[in-house]
């Protein structure tokens, strides 16, 4: 199968099982969200919608949390992974939220980018979930499984698999197709141990046809 047609199907596979697929952390406004997605890198989403709700009542504006200090902010935040250096960044990403875009979180990647603890795939997250822009984020799932599929080919940084997804998935698609390669990289095409048996993919998947089959002849 080529590249083209594995796009096809991927996309009507997706669009119509889970047209609607979001982002499972929680959150109420996009200032939230970008709080959210700084403490979910190298952590679960489950684990930061444990933390949110008591650091979000306590901190429900940047302009509160801009007057905290990242020792306070650390005492909310400490079973989430690298506490420190994440409380540090939520700290100077409210001053600067505050003081250079009067506490509105920003549109642009670039922007975005200019936020302690804000990267391209966090800044990519904000952009695509709050102003549906045509960003792909590209986290360990979505690396994985984009590759195993056969969306991308020989991508060996997150940067060049990006670039071959925003390329042929298309422009009103891109922002729920990060969702729908997050999710299926969390629940069914799992690092270690793919649960090839219940995957619907199986019939345009690069890695079924060239690793399963083949171990099964």
């Amino acid at each position: 199968m080529i590249k083209k047609d594995r796009y096809k199907a991927f996309i009507d596979y997706f669009s119509e099982h889970q047209p609607d697929a979001e982002t499972e952390l929680h959150y109420t406004n996009p200032y939230e969200l970008l709080v959210a997605v700084i403490l979910s890198a190298q952590c679960t989403d489950k684990r930061v919608n444990m933390v949110t709700p008591a650091l979000f009542e306590r901190y429900p504006t940047p302009e509160v949390l801009k007057e905290s200090t990242s020792d306070e902010v650390f005492t909310y935040i400490k079973s989430i992974s690298y506490p420190n250096n994440k409380a540090k960044h939520l700290v100077g990403m409210a001053k600067l939220l505050v003081d250079k875009f009067k506490g509105e979180v920003p549109a642009t990647v670039e922007e975005l980018q200019e936020m302690p603890g804000v990267g391209r795939k966090t800044a990519n997250v904000i952009a695509s979930v709050i102003y549906s822009q045509p960003k792909m984020a590209v986290d360990t799932h979505v690396f994985r499984v984009a590759a195993r599929i056969g969306l991308t080919t020989n991508a060996k940084t997150p940067l060049a698999a990006e670039k071959q997804l925003v390329k042929n998935i298309p422009q009103d698609k891109i922002h729920v197709a990060h969702h729908w390669l997050i999710l299926h990289g969390r629940y069914i095409c799992l690092a270690r141990s793919p649960k090839c048996d219940i995957c619907p993919l199986t019939s345009f998947c690069k890695y079924f046809e060239q690793v399963v089959l083949k171990k099964a002849i």
